[in-house]
């Protein structure tokens, strides 16, 4: 059974904005805090944004004030809306969810569900 799956993304130039969204089983949406990783090539998988089953938020410092999260309770979604975008934000983006969430993004180890991933570009 898929817990998450993933869908947006694409390719955008330097300062536009994509769209990506997340639908949870509802056990997970309901009990786990959701967010997103991603993954450039040559790099680590990093944190990128969580929300709280109440809607508490926590983001990457490389992207706050431009990347925001939220969910949606009627759709079992989670979104990240991605503004301003720079090419060093073009990496694989990954839906996550973890049982406990804090002030600060989860670990990778602490991920207890993964979507496929969806691409993001940015063009210079």
């Amino acid at each position: 059974q898929v817990q998450l799956a993933e869908s947006g993304g694409g390719s955008v130039q330097s300062g536009g904005s994509l769209s990506l969204s997340c639908a949870a089983s509802e056990h997970v949406y309901s009990a786990y805090c959701l967010g997103w990783f991603r993954q450039a090539p040559g790099k680590e998988r990093e944190g990128v944004a969580f929300i709280e089953p109440y809607g508490i938020t926590t983001y990457a410092d490389s992207v706050k004030g431009r990347f925001t999260i939220s969910r949606d309770n009627a759709k079992n979604t989670v979104a990240l809306q991605l503004n301003s975008l720079k090419p060093e934000d073009t990496a694989m983006y990954y839906c996550a969810s973890a049982p406990v969430c804090g002030s600060d993004l989860p670990p990778q180890i602490a991920v207890a569900f993964w979507g496929q991933g969806t691409q993001v570009t940015v063009s210079s």
